[in-house]
């Protein structure tokens, strides 16, 4: 309706398109879509996944995914929050202070979730789409832009974007195969994305604000500084990943946490922590809960347990890569090592 009062003549066409597909004018709607999905009448996962199906082109079935949940409760979700949508006469002012603060967190989650699905991918095709990641990186950009958005939990955002993003040549070797922090090559790690990600995190340490971000990209700053996977300091990440429990608890948080409990204290305890994961029925159809299982169970000799575990796990496989990855875990446990 507002391009439709703005093209009411011919005499206005050719001003109003050139104003309209000027670079500011596309940031700025592009910020204004992103808040105008965070309605507030609308829930915030359902806001998330709007600004992801809507902005970002996220199919139900990746967005269902990033949430761990079902197709059929995010379809119902987005259909819900496209009616509240729909019924808006106009798009978000992004110059309305109070109402820019009050969205921007929901704007922070759907960014981190767009780049998550980048990383992590549930994508049928491959486990890694580093275009989403780019793609969530020059939004967040974008926002550290407008005045409003340049808070410490952007910065810390963008931190975490850049030191997770400077792994991402490192993610798939050689062969097209997926790599596990512990088998990557470390100096084919982007060291211009590291310090840039070190940098955003000194900008977002200003105030009091201590959010999931600013814990994340510190977890991703300990990995980040590790010459080798024996170097890095596993306590201190337990640490974080202990208050990172108590700002956004959830099990994938839960389960990292584990991880990090079983890489510096042993498998024992590794396993101790996932079995006592609150909710982890959440996890049943997340494959690397399963495979966390197996890893465990083979570092301890255990390797029927192990065998039972990553077949598990690849049956819930998203991607070709990460079946071959889960099929290579199975193949160890036939010889007994993890080469």
């Amino acid at each position: 309706p507002e391009l439709g009062r703005l093209l009411d003549s011919e005499w206005t066409l050719l001003p109003v398109v050139e104003e309209l597909f000027a670079p500011n004018a596309i940031k700025d709607d592009e910020l204004r879509m992103m808040f105008s999905c965070c309605h507030p009448h609308v829930s915030e996962e359902a806001q998330v996944a709007l600004v992801l199906n809507i902005l970002c082109g996220f199919s139900v079935s990746e967005i269902a995914s990033g949430f761990v949940s079902s197709h059929s409760a995010i379809e119902k979700r987005i259909t819900r929050a496209k009616k509240v949508l729909a019924a808006s006469k106009k798009l978000f002012d992004v110059m309305a202070t109070d109402d820019f603060i009050g969205r921007l967190s929901v704007v922070h989650r759907a960014l981190y979730l767009l780049f998550n699905e980048g990383y992590h991918g549930a994508s049928g095709e491959t486990a890694v789409r580093s275009e989403l990641c780019r793609e969530a990186m020059r939004l967040t950009a974008m926002l550290l832009e407008h005045p409003l958005g340049r808070t410490p939990a952007t910065f810390a955002l963008a931190a975490l974007m850049a030191l997770h993003a400077a792994r991402l040549p490192a993610r798939v070797d050689a062969s097209g195969n997926l790599s596990s922090l512990f088998e990557q090559d470390r100096a084919r790690w982007d060291q211009e994305l590291v310090a840039e990600g070190l940098k955003l995190m000194e900008l977002s340490a200003t105030g009091s604000e201590l959010s999931e971000y600013h814990v994340e990209a510190a977890i991703a700053s300990i990995h980040a500084r590790a010459l080798r996977t024996e170097d890095t300091d596993w306590g201190t990440i337990v640490s974080l990943y202990d208050t990172l429990m108590k700002i956004r608890p959830s099990p994938i948080i839960a389960l990292n946490r584990a991880i990090a409990i079983g890489q510096s204290e042993g498998p024992e305890r590794g396993l101790e922590e996932i079995s006592s994961i609150c909710d982890a029925d959440h996890l049943t159809s997340y494959p690397f809960y399963s495979a966390a299982l197996g890893e465990f169970e083979f570092r301890r000799g255990m390797y029927d347990a192990a065998r039972k575990h990553f077949r598990a796990a690849l049956a819930l496989a998203r991607s070709p890569m990460e079946r071959r990855f889960l099929d290579q875990r199975l193949r160890a446990c036939e010889r007994g090592d993890m080469r």
